[in-house]
């Protein structure tokens, strides 16, 4: 078996899809994208094409290290996300060639369904309480919130006041029986997450997301010891080598990303390095339905695994929703706020070829806002 094209599709609302074809037919299917920067990712996935065509897709791990390491300059997430979505395909193709879902070839499940959580939108607390109270009522079980939109560096009393009122309207909307996360998307500064974190603890999130940018994992340290909620980070890390000082400063959770952090291949490994360290997986997806299937295959095969984040029905995907790609839809079905596992081979999923192929003629120019301090200097989005 050889691999003989590679091709890619830019698809609403921000995705970047790519498709692993062998000589004998097999297809394989994967996710690499940056988001807001799908272009620069679909030329990365090209250049990575010339080290697979010709190649045995199923020696997956071989392929995995050729890609990551046949070139002096390594890493970054744009190539650690074209390498990730390459990644899924080739495994796609290895369960599909064996007739066993990719969870099977990691060692066989160790769970017969993953708990999942909705995004919750809305800028004023009312909102959110609403919003988080109708996806409880939808079947849900948890839900995560924004911390806040753009934040002084030292945030003053009324931010401080409103990013605690957001969590305590949202645990009185869903009561005592569900669990929320709080994310920060690192735009607070160090000090404020020490001030911060604290305040929410009445309120017993299940864990605050990235309360500073990866830049300062060095300082997570001071954040765990600060507070008694567990702190979760990942999502901007792309490799073992990058999660390892965040678990040696005693972060709770780990999110790596499977259309980001070098797709099946590295994430399982990553999962592994944090069981030592005593800490929980959860992945990372806010994408589409293909890193969705990967992100559900190793949380299968995952002891560690604690809740897997999904984008159905997401506030900010515009054009465009994860079940649209699909020709089935019922693997991604909610079940008392989890999704049950599957036994089809590779990832799982049926991807609806023909509809690709037309959203990608449109395809798209999906762009972060760029948010400005009014005292100068960038915030994060």
């Amino acid at each position: 078996m050889k691999i003989t094209r590679v091709e890619t599709f830019l698809v609403p609302p921000r995705w970047l899809f790519c498709r692993v074809e062998t000589d004998d037919g097999l297809v394989g299917w994967g996710e690499p994208v940056v988001e807001g920067r799908a272009e620069t990712t679909r030329a990365a996935v090209h250049e990575l094409a010339d080290l697979l065509l010709g190649a045995d897709p199923r020696r997956v791990e071989d392929l995995w290290q050729t890609m990551t390491k046949a070139a002096f300059y390594r890493g970054g997430p744009v190539l650690s996300s074209a390498v990730a979505g390459l990644d899924q395909a080739l495994w796609d193709i290895l369960g599909r060639s064996l007739g066993v879902p990719v969870h099977q070839l990691l060692g066989g499940a160790v769970r017969d369904r993953v708990r999942v959580y909705g995004w919750v939108g809305g800028d004023e607390p009312g909102e959110v309480g609403d919003e988080a109270a109708a996806q409880i009522a939808a079947g849900l079980t948890a839900v995560k919130i924004n911390a806040s939109g753009r934040a002084a560096a030292l945030p003053p009393v009324a931010q401080i006041d409103a990013i605690v009122r957001r969590a305590a309207t949202v645990r009185e909307a869903i009561g005592d029986d569900a669990d929320f996360a709080v994310d920060f998307h690192g735009r607070i500064t160090l000090p404020a997450a020490r001030r911060l974190i604290p305040l929410l603890e009445p309120y017993r999130p299940m864990f605050v997301e990235e309360p500073v940018l990866p830049e300062l994992t060095h300082r997570l340290g001071d954040i765990v010891a600060s507070t008694t909620t567990p702190i979760a980070c990942g999502e901007r890390l792309f490799s073992r080598a990058e999660f390892l000082p965040a678990l040696r400063a005693g972060v709770a959770v780990v999110q790596p990303d499977l259309s980001h952090a070098g797709g099946i291949s590295e994430v399982r490994r990553i999962a592994s390095l944090a069981e030592v360290y005593g800490a929980l997986f959860a992945p990372h997806c806010p994408l589409g339905p293909l890193s969705l299937a990967a992100s559900l295959q190793v949380a299968f095969a995952t002891p560690n695994f604690l809740i897997q984040e999904q984008s159905i029905g997401i506030h900010y995907n515009h054009g465009a929703e994860v079940l649209d790609y699909l020709a089935d839809r019922s693997p991604f079905a909610f079940v008392d706020g989890s999704i049950e596992r599957w036994d089809a081979p590779g990832l799982g999923i049926e991807i609806d070829e023909d509809e690709v192929r037309r959203a990608d003629r449109t395809g798209h120019r999906w762009r972060p806002p760029v948010w400005r301090h009014p005292d100068g200097g960038h915030a994060e989005w």
